[in-house]
């Protein structure tokens, strides 16, 4: 499985009849097992990038190649769970033939045992947001693609969801693409790190991370932030180049 991205550009027309351009130069390819994370300010394009990557959004210049990808599982930003469904019913509506031991594993990796009977609107946006994610693992897509499925929770709350999706991702044969604004989250998630810019959105950065994923500790991390901040600290220096401040902010406190 490999994804190709080449996009030169994608212009939205306003309500005033003018046209703003969102997303400009962004090209880079992911292979099978692969995680990358997108990381750019707010309103920079991050959700429309992943629209056109998915085949959502078709009105964009230039090519995505998905060779060998055939299914394609996404959490949104919002849980976006039927509300006359229950939990179980939410997760098997995109694949109903689910064995019950995968079912079960995944519920109990995502600490949704107690909750399968429930209905959305007696969960937490915690419990939804781990819902949303049993769903796409239950599919078994090729291409897993998560939009920010940590905003807005606790520190705790996010910190035990990471782990949980890092063990769901461990190991499967996918391609994964993971937006998030948190850094830390990136550098315990993903193998690849994509920082945007402000709108038009292209990519100023790209930095792969060597150690594996199930192997970096707390030092790891700490060492990782101060590398990006020294290597962003020369981009800095460099006439015509601006990093978002997303990522700026968080490496200033390292």
């Amino acid at each position: 499985m490999r994804l190709d991205v080449d996009i030169t550009g994608k212009t939205f027309v306003t309500a005033a009849g003018g046209r703003q351009q969102v997303l400009e130069q962004i090209r880079f390819s992911l292979h099978e097992g692969d995680v990358a994370v997108i990381i750019g300010p707010s309103g920079c394009g991050k959700t429309t990038l992943l629209r056109v990557i998915t085949g959502l959004d078709h009105d964009f210049q230039g090519e995505v190649r998905r060779s060998g990808i055939n299914r394609t599982a996404m959490v949104f930003q919002e849980p976006r769970l039927l509300p006359w469904r229950s939990v179980e019913d939410n997760v098997r509506l995109c694949k109903g033939s689910v064995s019950e031991a995968r079912l079960s594993q995944i519920f109990d990796i995502l600490e949704l045992g107690s909750h399968r009977h429930h209905f959305p609107r007696e969960l937490s946006l915690g419990l939804a947001r781990r819902a949303a994610l049993a769903r796409a693992f239950a599919h078994d897509g090729d291409f897993l693609v998560l939009d920010e499925p940590l905003a807005s929770l606790d520190a705790a709350l996010s910190h035990r969801l990471r782990q949980q999706i890092a063990a769901l991702v461990q190991d499967r044969p996918l391609v994964t693409l993971l937006v998030t604004h948190s850094l830390t989250d990136a550098l315990h998630l993903g193998d690849r790190l994509l920082f945007l810019s402000a709108r038009p959105a292209c990519i100023v950065a790209d930095h792969a991370i060597a150690i594996p994923r199930g192997r970096r500790s707390a030092a790891d991390i700490t060492a990782l932030k101060r590398d990006l901040a020294q290597r962003f600290a020369r981009d800095l220096a460099t006439p015509g180049v601006q990093l978002p401040d997303i990522a700026l902010a968080e490496l200033m406190t390292t």
